[in-house]
Parts: structure tokens; C-alpha cells; sequence
């Protein structure tokens, strides 16, 4: 929070324009600009996506296997996810499938990066904005209370009242601040076991992974990974503790950051024994997913099927600094096109484009793939999850904790704090990923089953093919939907397109003037905090809420 400037001026009609520039506790450059109106309503905001990356500039005309390392550096906390969906459209485009085992590895690689991730955005981005020295400035009234209202999970985390929460995640001393940092170590221990590094795996190729997996390795992962179950347990409670509290203390807490229940994922973790990177095929196995892809339009599930959730995205650059670019605006299509231009409101203000649904913008995020595996009800492997329809069962192993189900339920109505207490629960869902594929592996090992490297017309070995070939990667990161769409002829790159889960909820507006999903967030939230240094907290936890990584929304 002290980290962000606050840059205030008026209108001379009673309206405010306030600039959060930069936007701390994101990834990547981020700047908000916010029009308050005299009742201290926010009537109107633009996200600004301020740095170019251009890594679909770098990519072009560059050998098409190269396009697995260089998109890794897109993200500096997902750049697994990157890999993992080149290594896909490679394997779309050159007509090869990984055997079972590296399947299982890469699931398991995908699941440890959340591990990694979600205690970070927890604890480390959004926490500090739910700690003491932030809740006793801006609302001092809520710490007071705080310090006399019991925690309904201390059984769980055991902390004895609200107040020692909100200790315990203030920023750089807290426990819990500490705590989430040292989990994350864990887990990038376990993914370099098989990665070779981290963030941007060595190991991660088209067919497959290039490591040996032995049974020391998968028993060193699981040595890790075995730390997860009481932790998510313990996370969750606590944000139940506090999301609850605040939702009781005061009502307008429920308002912040609402919108419409527009949701897109595209399902993540593939079933070792169903994916065979052919594009026909990708309805079948992207239901065999261990999270279900799928579209939520204002509440209601439309698809499950990859080929119905990607054909209709449309990608806009009205106010973004590109040149439009001949033919239709799917990102498949899609020219980048740098023009950069002094920002306008009115006119481009962002790196990010303004990607859409059938002209929706959506939401995704790691809560998302927990609303559509929760709805759609289709879930194959319901060892440790089971969905119900309206609610995600997640079975979590007995550890120093008992056994135990975790339940996350639909809300009513969805907004800041519950978009942050989800994010507990996907951590409860990770860890069962992670596990269970653990289990995966030891049996693929126990069966003899234990080639990482696909084929096609030749043994452990593929060819490029020399004709013009398309691919597309549909996966997801700890922030949700991330395709890698690619052309080559020659095994050349002649055009690729990333579309990352933040440029969904931080697009700017679309050619409509529509707003972007956090746009539309923060014109929804009321001003509730005061304080010199916290008068637009409430802002800045929607923003942070959606957990932004602007490096992936302008690659």
C-alpha cells in the first residue's frame, strides 16, 4: 500500500481523478486511473497496462521449437504454463502426443507452480491489504472489533481472534506473511526435480518432457508435496475467518468488486490416458481434464467444449497501442502490431487488448476453473475432488491434520472477498492435483510405463513437418485461461499469439466502449477506508483481488 503513489486532482465539478500509478503487489507494470464522483462513488476507471513486452515479435520467423524457452520468459512466476502450452501447439502443429508418464509429469509440474503461486498472491500480494497496520489506519473501528471477535477456525490455524490474523499478514514480519514464503520454497523444490529450474523449465519439450523421472525423484516430490495438506487446510480457514468477518461487520463489503458471473477457463490437467494433441479430438479430452473447461454467462454454464469456448474469442485493439490488422480478430488471426502513442483516455491507454467472448467480457482465474469443474459436474477423476453442481468436494489426506472435506460453494454474488477466498480453496484443489498425479507417476513407474518423449514416424524421434501447419496449446495458469496459438511453414514460425488470463481481466474497453472485467470491478466498489495512506484501499483490493500479471497481459 505505501508503495503505490497516489496522484489526486480535481475536476472542478466535484469530481475526482485519481491516479494509482503504479499499481504495488502486482506482476508486471500496472497504473489505475480512477474517476470518483461528490458522494464518493467510482464512476468510471481505466486500467493501464504500461510496458510492452513483445515476445509474439520476438517469436516470429524463429524455428518453431524454439517457441517452447522463449514464451517460458513471458511470466516470471508462470512461466511453466507458457512452456507447457507451446510444448502443446507444437505438438498440434507437428502431429505428436506425449506418452502417459510425461502427461503425468507435466500435470504434476502445473500443479506444483500453484502451489508456488496461490500462497504468494495470498499472503504476499493481496494479504497485506487485510493486516493490522492497514485495517487500523483505514477503518479503525473494524480493527477494534477485530480484537474482540473470536476466529471460528482456530481449531484449524490456530490463531484466537481475528486480530491475531490480521497480525499475522502484515507485510515482511507477519507469521503468516513468513510462512507462505517458506511453503513456496517447498514447492519450487519439488518442480526443479523434474523442470531442471524455475520459473522457465529446461526439460518441458514438444512430445514430452526431457528429464529421466525415477522413483527417488517422485518420492523426493512427495516429500514436499505432503506439506500442502494441513497448509491448505489452515489457509482456508483463515480466509473463511476473515472474508466472513468483514462480510458481517459491514454489508458494503459485499458490494466491492461485483460483476456479472461471466466466467472462461480452458480446464487444465490432462488425462494421461486420453490426450492426443489432435485438434479433432480436443472436445473429448478436454472434458477428461482433471478441472473441466468451460463458459459461465451471467450464471448459467453454456460450454464445456475447447472447440466452443475458443472459436468465439475476438481480440480488440481499439484503445490499445496496436494497428488493427487485416482478416477476423480471433487470436489465432491476430497480427501484433506495435504502435505506441502518448495514453488517452478517450482514445489507446493500454498494452493490453481487449480480448472477448461472443462480445462478454469474462473473468478467469484460478476460481473460475473452480466454477466451471463445480457446475458442469463432469469431472472423470473423482479420486480426491467431486463436484456436485453447485459446490467443489475436495477430499483432503490425512497429514498431521485429520482427514477432511473441504466444500467450496457457489456464492450469491461475487466480488472482491470472495474472488480472494476462492483463491484459498484452488490451493486445497492444487494440492490435490499435485498429489494424486504423485500417484499417477509411482504407478506409471510400477507398470513399467516409463517413456517421457513422444513420436511420430520415427522411434523417441519426430520430424517438423516442412508444409504450413497450425497449433494451438489450451491450458491455464495459477491465474487462469492461457492459449498459445501458432503458424509455421517450413518449421518456421510465421505468426504466434499468446492470449494470457490477464489480459481477460485487465483489458482495457473493447470497440463497444464495454469496459474490462476490472474496470467493471472497481466502478462497483464503495469507498469504506479512510486514512492518509489508505483512502483508496478498497480500490487497490479489488484490483489486487484478481491477482494482475500485467507481464503476461502485454507479452
Amino acid at each position: 500500500m505505501q508503495a503505490t503513489f497516489m496522484g489526486e486532482r480535481g475536476s472542478g465539478l466535484g469530481i475526482r481523478h485519481v491516479d494509482l500509478d503504479p499499481v504495488s503487489r502486482v506482476a508486471g507494470a500496472l497504473s489505475f486511473h480512477a474517476e470518483i464522483d461528490h458522494n464518493g462513488r467510482v464512476n468510471d476507471a481505466h486500467a493501464l497496462s504500461t510496458l510492452f513486452r513483445g515476445y509474439e515479435v520476438i517469436l516470429k520467423d524463429r524455428d518453431a521449437r524454439d517457441a517452447v524457452f522463449i514464451s517460458s520468459r513471458a511470466c516470471g512466476v508462470c512461466g511453466g504454463a507458457h512452456a507447457t502450452a507451446a510444448a502443446m501447439a507444437c505438438e498440434m502443429a507437428f502431429g505428436v502426443a506425449p506418452p502417459p508418464m510425461a502427461i503425468a509429469a507435466r500435470n504434476l509440474m502445473s500443479a506444483i507452480e500453484n502451489l508456488y503461486d496461490h500462497p504468494l498472491q495470498l499472503f504476499l500480494r493481496a494479504g497485506p491489504d487485510y493486516s493490522e497496520p492497514v485495517v487500523r489506519e483505514a477503518t479503525p473501528e473494524l480493527w477494534r472489533r477485530a480484537e474482540g471477535t473470536s476466529a471460528p477456525g482456530q481449531a484449524i490455524h490456530g490463531f484466537k481472534l481475528i486480530s491475531d490474523i490480521m497480525t499475522a499478514l502484515t507485510r515482511e514480519t507477519g507469521e503468516l506473511y513468513l510462512e507462505a514464503l517458506l511453503m513456496s520454497r517447498f514447492a519450487r523444490e519439488a518442480y526443479v526435480l523434474i523442470g531442471g529450474k524455475y520459473p522457465h523449465p529446461e526439460t518441458m519439450v514438444p512430445g514430452g518432457v526431457s528429464s529421466t523421472i525415477d522413483t527417488s525423484d517422485l518420492n523426493l516430490i512427495l516429500l514436499r508435496i505432503v506439506k500442502f495438506p494441513d497448509y491448505a487446510q489452515r489457509v482456508v480457514a483463515i480466509w473463511n475467518d476473515i472474508v466472513d468477518f468483514f462480510l458481517e461487520a459491514d454489508p458494503g463489503y459485499g458490494e466491492a468488486g461485483t460483476v456479472p458471473m461471466n466466467f472462461i477457463d480452458l480446464g487444465q490437467w490432462d488425462d494421461p490416458l486420453a490426450y492426443d494433441a489432435k485438434y479433432e479430438n480436443c472436445a473429448a479430452w478436454g472434458e477428461r481434464r482433471f478441472a473441466t473447461p468451460g463458459v459461465i454467462v451471467n450464471g448459467s454454464l453454456t460450454t464445456t467444449r475447447l472447440p466452443e469456448i475458443d472459436s468465439p474469442v475476438e481480440e480488440f485493439v481499439d484503445h490499445s497501442f496496436y494497428e488493427e490488422w487485416p482478416g477476423d480478430n480471433h487470436p489465432a488471426h491476430k497480427q501484433t502490431i506495435p504502435r505506441p502513442s502518448e495514453a488517452k483516455l478517450s482514445g489507446k491507454y493500454s498494452w493490453s487488448t481487449a480480448p472477448r467472448w461472443h462480445g462478454h467480457p469474462m473473468e478467469t482465474g484460478a476460481y473460475a476453473r473452480l466454477w466451471t469443474t463445480a457446475m458442469a459436474n463432469k469431472l472423470p477423476h473423482r479420486r480426491f475432488v467431486q463436484p456436485t453442481g453447485h459446490s467443489l468436494l475436495l477430499a483432503m489426506p490425512r497429514a498431521a491434520l485429520p482427514p477432511n472435506v473441504l466444500e467450496w460453494r457457489m456464492p450469491q454474488r461475487w466480488g472482491t472477498f470472495e474472488r480472494t477466498r476462492a483463491r484459498a480453496y484452488a490451493l486445497a484443489h492444487s494440492t490435490l492435483v499435485a498429489y494424486e498425479h504423485t500417484l499417477i507417476a509411482l504407478d506409471l513407474k510400477r507398470r513399467g510405463e516409463t517413456k517421457v518423449s513422444g513420436e511420430s514416424h520415427m522411434s523417441n524421434r519426430f520430424k517438423v513437418p516442412k508444409g504450413p501447419r497450425t497449433g494451438v496449446g489450451f491450458w491455464g495458469s495459477g491465474r487462469g485461461y492461457l492459449s498459445h496459438h501458432m503458424s509455421i511453414e517450413h518449421g518456421v514460425i510465421q505468426n504466434y499469439q499468446i492470449l494470457g488470463p490477464s489480459t481477460w481481466t485487465m483489458s482495457p474497453r473493447d470497440r463497444l466502449g464495454t469496459l474490462g472485467v476490472c474496470e467493471q470491478a472497481v466502478t462497483a466498489t464503495p469507498l469504506l477506508s479512510g486514512g492518509p495512506q489508505t483512502a483508496y484501499l478498497d480500490i487497490l483490493r479489488t484490483i489486487r483481488s484478481f491477482d494482475p500479471c500485467m507481464a503476461c497481459a502485454a507479452h
